[in-house]
């Protein structure tokens, strides 16, 4: 019985160290997995801390380069300052912002109104208000409106400038300037402008909007230059589509320039371009008459037949496919209906004298409406 009763004392005891032994295997299975997911979520926590700064440093939107006013009241502490950029969306995040100051060591900030923009950077910011670079009247506004050619374009920028037109018409084609544009922008101009059947190298290139500047004779380098940059930096929006539909800057521009010149208010200019896509796919000359008359070097309301014989790379009555370069300046509007154009069937269009825009599927319904729009009138 003595026996038994050791036995069963022992087999008591390794049962409890049994039990024990569990008891810490489970708690120490339910700390690791604790430690674990605390691990888990400091992680986590970080990344997405890191990520939401990383962001926050980063301009609100590298697109919009337009200026916009804000007013720095004297005696702003740099919080205020952080917080009025962000009302005034230049800024994604105030308080990123403020602790980017103070680990830049920034002061000496100028109160004042600032021209900024969302697509400037923290430091772009910090040294226009810190620098007392404040916006200024502009002493000179000069206004190119879409789908003007290169001749009227020196005319305008002359009349603005107190030049001659023909003059700055003349310096526009000249050679030595148009290789120092070219050194400016070598992304923007390239060897295309220089094919031989090329009639004006910037043509196309000076894009449509309006500019400021500070002083009220800007040199013609000057003007020019702010106009090359408005191109390319509005191209810069649209570069992963040109990359996946393989388009070259001067096709992009040639094929935007057609669509803009046959364009009016009321058209729907990604249909237009649809029209141009569909002959260019089954081999047929584009026809359209702005490349008649640019050839001719001529403006008037109405092409002829006699016209039409003009013996020229741009006449694309003769010639199929694009012409060789832009025929006029496209404005962004032109430019995007040519890299997303409506799927249609049709293959003709035609301008009414009222400003409409008919479109047809086969030639017999084109001169139908031709005659009763245009012939008839």
């Amino acid at each position: 019985m003595k026996m038994d009763s050791k036995q069963s004392k022992k087999e008591n005891i390794r049962e409890k160290l049994l039990e024990q032994q569990e008891d810490a295997q489970l708690v120490r299975k339910i700390v690791l997995r604790i430690m674990i997911a605390m691990i888990v979520i400091i992680g986590i926590t970080g990344i997405g801390g890191y990520l939401y700064v990383n962001s926050a440093l980063k301009p609100l939107d590298p697109d919009d380069k337009k200026k916009r006013t804000v007013e720095i009241p004297i005696g702003s502490s740099v919080s205020s300052i952080s917080n009025l950029l962000e009302e005034e969306g230049i800024i994604k995040n105030a308080r990123v912002f403020k602790y980017y100051i103070k680990f830049r060591n920034e002061s000496g900030f100028q109160a004042g109104k600032y021209s900024l923009s969302p697509s400037m950077t923290h430091q772009e910011i910090i040294n226009s208000i810190k620098t007392g670079k404040m916006m200024k009247e502009a002493a000179l506004k000069i206004t190119i409106p879409e789908g003007k050619q290169l001749v009227q374009i020196a005319e305008i920028v002359a009349e603005k400038t107190d030049q001659n037109p023909k003059e700055v018409f003349k310096k526009l084609n000249d050679k030595k300037f148009i290789q120092s544009m070219r050194d400016k922008f070598p992304a923007l101009l390239t060897d295309d402008i220089y094919d031989k059947d090329i009639k004006y190298s910037l043509e196309g290139y000076l894009f449509p909007a309006t500019y400021d500047f500070e002083e009220e004779s800007p040199s013609l380098e000057t003007v020019i230059s702010k106009m090359l940059k408005q191109t390319e930096e509005m191209l810069t929006k649209y570069e992963e589509q040109m990359i996946e539909q393989d388009y070259s800057v001067h096709t992009l521009l040639t094929m935007a320039s057609l669509v803009e010149e046959e364009a009016t208010e009321k058209v729907d200019r990604a249909k237009i371009a649809s029209v141009f896509y569909n002959r260019l796919d089954k081999g047929m000359p584009l026809q359209t008459d702005p490349t008649v008359l640019y050839a001719k070097g001529e403006h008037k309301d109405r092409v002829f037949y006699k016209d039409l014989e003009i013996d020229s790379p741009y006449n694309t009555y003769k010639v199929k496919g694009l012409p060789p370069g832009p025929i006029a300046n496209a404005g962004e509007m032109s430019i995007k209906a040519v890299l997303e154009p409506e799927k249609t069937k049709y293959l003709y269009f035609l301008a009414t004298p009222e400003g409409e825009v008919l479109y047809s599927k086969t030639l017999d319904e084109h001169n139908v409406k031709k005659a009763e729009h245009i012939t008839n009138q």
